[in-house]
């Protein structure tokens, strides 16, 4: 793509906010950036549904001991 001058980016600018033209580079970020989170959101969910009750407790602990950096 060619560099605009500041008339021609100022116009890009406008159609933009206003609806008649597409940041292209944007949307493609926004679709990847979307794409990644949902996996995640989900992942964690059904991770945390699969494990029992003493199990997420070790985890927890484990997790208190790295944080805190405690011996008990």
């Amino acid at each position: 793509m060619a560099k605009k001058d500041i008339n021609q980016l100022a116009k890009f600018i406008t159609d933009i906010a206003t609806g008649d033209a597409e940041d292209k580079n944007k949307s493609k970020k926004a679709d990847k950036d979307v794409k990644g989170r949902s996996g995640g959101l989900v992942g964690g969910k059904a991770r945390a549904n699969s494990l029992t009750a003493e199990q997420r407790s070790e985890i927890a602990k484990r997790a208190a001991k790295k944080r805190w950096g405690s011996d008990n």
